[in-house]
């Protein structure tokens, strides 16, 4: 009997509901800002690379 009870107490406890969608919006925040810092780090070293070519260039080298 108390079994029962303490299971039905456990299946209509909603308090972890709102801690699990808070760390489901927390992670597609995460994952939104890998996205766009891998963006930004490929036109990083894009620019890096044409900055290096510049000035070897001008270096005469």
């Amino acid at each position: 009997m108390k079994l029962t009870k303490f299971l039905k107490t456990i299946g209509n406890d909603n308090s972890g509901a709102t801690a699990v969608e808070y760390g489901l919006i927390v992670s597609l925040i995460v994952i939104a800002m890998i996205g766009a810092l891998q963006g930004v780090a490929g036109e990083t070293t894009e620019m890096w690379s044409n900055v290096r070519t510049t000035s070897e260039s001008a270096m005469g080298n």
